[in-house]
């Protein structure tokens, strides 16, 4: 096969250069094989190679190529719900487990950046989930109370700190966690393969894995110029995830996210937008997220068209909206407009499942990935070495297909609407 290029986003053209993943020759016997080269696969690879375990990814492109390597860049803490809803949840062992854990990925996240050196525009200057309607900004303060009263980092702010600190009197309410952050998406993918391969992990770029099955008391993935066997497999696949495994494909909505970038903005114009460059992303039905990055460039993204995009004039909506935020951008340029595919579940909570003996499955990070699937790759790292005795701080759950999936992208679609429409009345 051959490599097919990144889509057009401003990543690709201000990434750090590629380390070498070339296609997978000859055939391999490992201990672990992982198919995914994003970052659940990659940080899986990583940690695993500290501990002495041979790793082996198989990555379809190139380390970074979805969703990885094209998202908006934000290491948002936390997951999609509360606090008290995961505990009601998942019980309070559990459910207390799975809130240290996602709400400690960022800090998790940047320590590994830093550990590793990894060159990626990495900052920590807080997330803040800003609502600019009563009932959102109503929502948003009591998860701030739960946070709070479990000791987090955040505060809850009003519309007046807000106007200073994001240059539009847009919101009302904003929860900042002083946590989260942001880096260059790409050149992150880039460095963390580069890390799990300096650790003693392989990757190979252009391989496919095309079946997966037993063989004898070890697992056999055949790619299109080789075969792997492995003791244990981790499939790490997300929003592209196919029919490798039986059913797997219809439990996650591949769901395009779109980003759309203006050029560098001059020094005045950045500070009078976000003067602390802390990243944002709206408390509505269909959320919309931008930044501010080291070279002043705006990046705003949100829902899309379910296709692939080539120029910011397919996401227009994103452009008007933010010159309605911030009237001086108007005849700003826009340089650059791209998607890739995010795969949300029908609990929006992130996926783990064991269908098979030395099987793990992980996917699903439902638009949180930069954070949680890099931490996630070490608890999955401590379940593939460990066995059933290692307790991981996520549940692991069984294969469930989503009803009508086949229907999904009419489906999104019409949730898509919806969701402006009523984000638009303020219901």
């Amino acid at each position: 096969m051959t490599r097919l290029p990144l889509p057009p986003s401003l990543y690709a053209d201000t990434a750090v250069a590629p380390v070498a993943t070339p296609p997978l020759d000859v055939d391999k016997s490992v201990s672990v094989a992982i198919i995914g080269g994003g970052y659940t696969g990659l940080s899986t690879a990583l940690h695993l190679a500290e501990q002495g375990v041979e790793a082996l990814v198989l990555e379809a492109q190139e380390p970074g190529w979805g969703a990885s390597g094209n998202n908006g860049g934000h290491t948002n803490p936390g997951l999609k719900h509360d606090p008290d809803q995961i505990e009601a949840d998942f019980g309070a062992e559990l459910g207390r487990r799975m809130i240290e854990f996602a709400y400690g990925t960022t800090n998790f996240t940047h320590e590994l950046i830093r550990r590793y050196q990894i060159p990626c525009e990495a900052r920590q200057n807080g997330t803040l989930r800003a609502a600019y309607h009563e009932a959102s900004a109503a929502a948003i303060e009591k998860t701030a109370q739960q946070c709070i009263r479990r000791g987090m980092p955040v505060k809850y702010l009003n519309r007046e700190q807000l106007r200073e600190m994001t240059g539009t009197d847009r919101y009302i309410g904003a929860m900042l966690d002083a946590r989260g952050g942001d880096l260059h998406p790409l050149s992150y993918a880039r460095g963390l393969a580069r890390a799990a391969i300096s650790a003693g992990a392989k990757v190979f770029g252009e391989t496919p894995a095309l079946s997966l099955r037993r063989d004898g008391t070890r697992w056999r993935i055949e790619t299109p110029r080789a075969v792997v066997h492995s003791e244990k497999v981790l499939l790490a696949t997300n929003g592209f995830t196919d029919d490798l495994w039986p059913a797997l494909r219809r439990t996650i909505v591949p769901v395009f996210s779109s980003i759309a970038a203006t050029a560098p903005l001059s020094d005045e114009v950045a500070r009078s937008i976000m003067p602390t460059r802390p990243v944002l992303y709206e408390s509505g039905h269909i959320t919309v997220y931008y930044r501010i990055d080291q070279q002043n460039r705006l990046l705003m993204g949100g829902r899309g068209p379910m296709r692939w995009i080539k120029s910011p004039y397919d996401v227009a909506y994103l452009m008007r909206y933010a010159e309605r935020l911030w009237p001086q951008l108007k005849g700003i340029a826009w340089t650059h407009g791209w998607n890739s595919r995010l795969a949300i579940t029908a609990d929006h909570y992130p996926h783990v499942h064991e269908p098979a003996e030395n099987i793990l499955i992980s996917l699903g990070c439902n638009g949180r990935g930069v954070a949680l699937a890099t931490a996630m790759g070490s608890q999955l790292a401590r379940r593939l070495i460990g066995g059933a005795r290692a307790e991981i701080d996520m549940p692991i759950t069984g294969i469930k297909p989503i009803p009508m999936h086949a229907f999904w992208p009419v489906g999104v679609t019409t949730a898509v609407i919806a969701g402006r429409v009523r984000d638009r009345l303020g219901i």
